[in-house]
Parts: structure tokens; C-alpha cells; sequence
């Protein structure tokens, strides 16, 4: 996990999961829909994960 994509996750939590698949992009943004903190921290969690 970069530098880069922990800021993105931080500013815009739905792009830096771009990557991981389309459930991970629809969690994250609907999660950020219902407020940024969920969708900040959803993010880093699925940007974490090692698989």
C-alpha cells in the first residue's frame, strides 16, 4: 500500500479501490454515500487486506 493510494483513499475513498474489483467499488461508495469516515475507513481496509 503506497503513499499515493493511502492519500487517495483519504481524499476520494471509491477511486483508490478501483482496482479490487466492482463489489469493493460499490461498498466503498455507498458507504462513503452514508458519510466519509465509513468510506475512508472501508477503503483502507480493503487496501490493506493481502489477497
Amino acid at each position: 500500500m503506497g503513499c499515493f493510494r493511502v492519500l487517495l483513499a483519504i481524499l476520494f475513498p471509491p477511486l483508490s479501490v478501483i482496482d479490487q474489483g466492482c463489489g469493493s467499488i460499490i461498498i466503498v461508495f455507498l458507504l462513503t454515500l452514508c458519510g466519509w469516515v465509513p468510506g475512508v475507513i472501508a477503503a483502507l481496509v480493503i487496501l490493506n487486506n493481502p489477497s
